[in-house]
């Protein structure tokens, strides 16, 4: 399965949330997708089924592909403590979704974007790896010549830290991953339980 780029509405009707943030088409049309829309009558979703589609969520909602996700999972389940947890901690180490929480880029999409073009350090360093994971004390900064950029200015502005385990300094354009966030943190709506469970079996 390579990365999806359609309609960002069309996932978030599938999955009965916006999961790539406010959405206006979304909340004209909030049923699922397809002819009959609202009409169609659902077939009652097995377990599976459930735990499939909570993994799918997750998988698109950090722009994750399957071996990713599953490399990701498979390195949480050999880490001590609750591996739900810890799978949402890994995933939101990631420089792309780092680059995203601390207010650069508007959207996971164009942090990524960004971490492809070069124009984020990793400790005074260049890294263009959006998989790359960050570890405590990193500071993840915008590349001095690319602070300019209007993506990073308009996205930036206005930006308050909303995240307790980050530290953001507006001045210098760069942020601190102070420590893993706790579960109640991570604001995405993902019953982590069911990707266990499904990976489980």
């Amino acid at each position: 399965m390579a990365r999806y780029t359609g309609p960002k509405t069309k996932i978030a009707r599938k999955f009965g949330e916006p999961i790539y943030g406010p959405d206006k088409n979304y909340e004209k049309r909030n049923y699922p997708p397809g002819q009959h829309g609202a009409a169609k009558r659902r077939k009652k979703v097995s377990e599976y089924g459930l735990q499939l589609q909570e993994k799918q969520k997750a998988k698109y909602t950090y722009g994750i592909l399957e071996r990713q996700f599953r490399n990701i999972f498979l390195k949480a389940s050999k880490k001590k403590g609750i591996t739900g947890e810890i799978l949402l901690q890994l995933i939101e180490s990631r420089l792309d979704n780092l680059v995203y929480r601390f207010g650069i880029a508007p959207t996971r999409a164009a942090a990524r974007q960004l971490v492809n073009h070069r124009h984020i350090t990793v400790n005074g360093k260049v890294v263009d790896i959006p998989s790359y994971m960050a570890k405590v004390g990193d500071i993840i900064a915008v590349r001095e010549r690319s602070k300019s950029l209007e993506v990073i200015t308009n996205s930036v502005e206005g930006h308050t830290n909303r995240f307790p385990w980050l530290e953001w300094d507006s001045a210098s354009l760069s942020g601190k991953f102070m420590s893993y966030p706790n579960r109640e943190d991570i604001p995405e709506t993902i019953n982590e339980q069911l990707i266990v469970e499904l990976y489980s079996k």
